[in-house]
Formats: structure tokens, C-alpha cells, sequence
């Protein structure tokens, strides 16, 4: 589920060919196994919408088709079982060929995204509006929900993407306020795993807070895994997911007496297979100890020669610090063991 009140969900996008079908059904079940949610495909040839059925047999998540300038494409891709579909009405062509995807869609229950980037405006718009501007971007995507509409069609869901982060947010705040439909956020063409993530989790996370958007992908120029990981770190950030441990660590200053970085990294890396809805703390001295992460579930601060640990605020035991790490997870684990 996508709206309505349904939590928000984590897309990616392969990047394998999507007529190989054992490459697409392997990287999607990775992507799957990473905490993705849904899953879109691009579709550029008529072997890769006929590939959707066979990928279907093999995944257990939903499918979105990728469709651009084509029409027939997007309706293959219905009729071979894609999920959803994602179009820009604005390069599909006639009026009549939207119609065909939309009746197609109809038929089959299958919902539709109306995708918007700021790079593929309508000329008309670009004049009226002098460019790229929030108010260009919400009436291209308003004037595709009108046609489709138009022909009785309206499981909808919007995007107005943008690579400015701010573009982004203003767009998306305007369309918030013009519809009631489902959005997909993102900034797209965010750029290399490091300034993506902080693009994206700038635009996604400032919309996210203020309660718009239902569905996010974080684009990266890196494996589509990556991508997962940063949704869901962002979703973790606001509350708005709860999934595995999350780590709480402070930064490092004159007071600290442990070799903190490779501390919290290796207490990271433990943590990335656990389940448990948890939050470590990895603290660097007496100041920010027990006293300043009580609400972490469990950690460990650092002190001279030695360290603690403690759970909920308070003090369990003092631990030599080559051992400190090995002793907070058999803590943990003693913790669950005692339940």
C-alpha cells in the first residue's frame, strides 16, 4: 500500500538489463533482502517489458515498469504483469496513446506514476513559467492527472523530481497542497554515494518531516543496494521505520581517551546483521557516558585504560577495553537470553 495513512516504503531501481531474467531476479531478490520495498525496472525494448512475466515467477516483490516515449511498451509491460506503472505522459505522445495505458491499467488494476523531472518539461510550461520553477513543475504534473482523469483513470501516485535540492522541496510542498494523491519523492540525479545521501536526505527527510510523501527512492550513481540502505536510514532517522539496531555514537574532542573511530565502525558493522529494533550507544568519555545516551537500550563509553558499560542510563560493569566490544554484545545477548 502507498497513501493513505500506510507507512512509507522504500523503492530502488535495477540496473541489470531487464531481458536478462536471471540477472533482474537476482539483483531484485538482493534488493529485496536489503529492506527495498518495491522495485522498478527500465523498460526500453519490447524484450524487456516481455521479460517482466518470467522476473514475476521468481521475486516476491512489487514491480514497477519504467516507461518513456513509447506507449505499447507500458501496455506489454501491464499485460506481463508489472505492478505499476511509471510514465511521463508528457513524452508518450497523443492523447490516444495515454488512453491505451490507461485502459490497459484499468482493466487490470494496476496503478500509475506520474512522473515529472525538472529536465523534461513541456515547452509550453518552460515559456509560461521562464524555466524550471515549483509552479512549473506542479502544472505538468497536474495537467497529466487531468488526462488521466479525463479517461476515467485515477489510482494515481506523483513525483516532481528535481537534481536542486530546494527546487525539490518547493515543488513538492506546492503539490502537497494541490492534491491529495500519493507521492513519490526523491531527488533525482543526486549524484555519487556521498553528496546523493546528503542531497537526498536533505529534500526527502525536510519533506518527510513536515508529513509529506509516501514513497521515497534515494538515487544514487552506486549499487541499488546502497540506495536501500540510505531509504531506510532516513525513514530510521525520522521515526518513521523501525528496523534493525540503530547507532548512537558521539564525536570525538580533547576529552576522548579511546581510539574511538574504529570502536563505533566495528560496533556498526556487528550491528548490521541484528534484527532487534535496538539502540547502542558508543560514547567516547565520562561526559557523554551513560549520563547523555540513556536512552540508548545499551552502550559503552570509553575511559582511561578501561571502559563501562550500561544499559538504559545505567552503570552494569567496568571492562577492559580490548575486551569492551566482545562484552556490550554478550550484554545484549544476555539481555535476551534472560527474556
Amino acid at each position: 500500500m502507498i497513501g493513505g495513512g500506510a507507512p512509507v516504503t522504500v523503492q530502488s531501481m535495477t540496473n541489470t538489463k531487464t531481458s536478462d531474467v536471471a540477472a533482474t531476479a537476482a539483483q531484485t531478490r538482493r534488493l529485496a533482502a536489503a529492506g527495498c520495498d518495491i522495485v522498478r525496472f527500465a523498460v526500453p525494448d519490447m524484450a524487456a517489458a516481455h521479460a517482466i512475466e518470467a522476473i514475476k515467477k521468481e521475486v516476491s516483490v512489487p514491480i514497477v515498469a519504467d516507461i518513456h516515449f513509447d506507449y505499447r511498451l507500458a501496455v506489454a509491460a501491464a499485460e506481463a504483469g508489472a505492478d505499476k506503472i511509471r510514465i511521463n505522459p508528457g513524452n508518450i505522445g497523443a492523447e490516444e496513446n495515454v488512453r491505451a495505458v490507461t485502459d490497459i491499467c484499468r482493466q487490470k488494476g494496476i496503478p500509475i506514476r506520474i512522473g515529472v523531472n525538472g529536465g523534461s518539461l513541456e515547452r509550453d510550461i518552460l515559456a509560461r513559467f521562464g524555466g524550471v520553477t515549483p509552479e512549473a513543475l506542479l502544472e505538468s504534473a497536474m495537467r497529466h492527472v487531468r488526462l488521466l482523469n479525463r479517461f476515467d483513470f485515477d489510482d494515481i501516485c506523483i513525483s516532481v523530481k528535481s537534481s536542486e535540492v530546494a527546487l525539490t522541496i518547493d515543488s513538492y510542498r506546492l503539490l502537497s497542497q494541490a492534491t491529495d494523491y500519493p507521492l513519490h519523492l526523491g531527488v533525482t540525479e543526486a549524484g555519487t554515494e556521498y553528496m546523493g545521501i546528503i542531497k537526498s536526505s536533505v529534500g526527502i527527510g525536510a519533506l518527510l518531516a513536515e508529513g509529506i510523501g509516501d514513497t521515497i527512492r534515494v538515487s544514487l550513481t552506486a549499487l541499488p543496494e546502497r540506495e536501500v540502505k540510505a531509504g531506510i536510514a532516513i525513514l530510521k532517522a525520522l521515526g518513521l521505520r523501525e528496523s534493525g539496531a540503530d547507532l548512537i555514537s558521539c564525536p570525538t574532542c580533547g576529552r576522548t581517551k579511546i581510539d574511538l573511530i574504529p570502536i563505533a565502525e566495528e560496533v556498526e558493522k556487528r550491528l548490521a546483521g541484528m534484527d532487534r529494533p535496538i539502540t547502542v550507544a558508543v560514547m567516547g568519555c565520562a561526559v557523554n557516558g551513560p549520563g547523555e545516551a540513556r536512552r540508548a537500550d545499551f552502550g559503552i563509553a570509553g575511559g582511561d585504560g578501561e571502559g563501562v558499560l550500561f544499559r538504559r542510563g545505567e552503570i552494569v560493569r567496568k571492562v577492559p577495553m580490548a575486551a569492551l566490544v566482545d562484552e556490550l554484545f554478550k550484554l545484549i545477548g544476555e539481555s535476551y537470553s534472560e527474556k
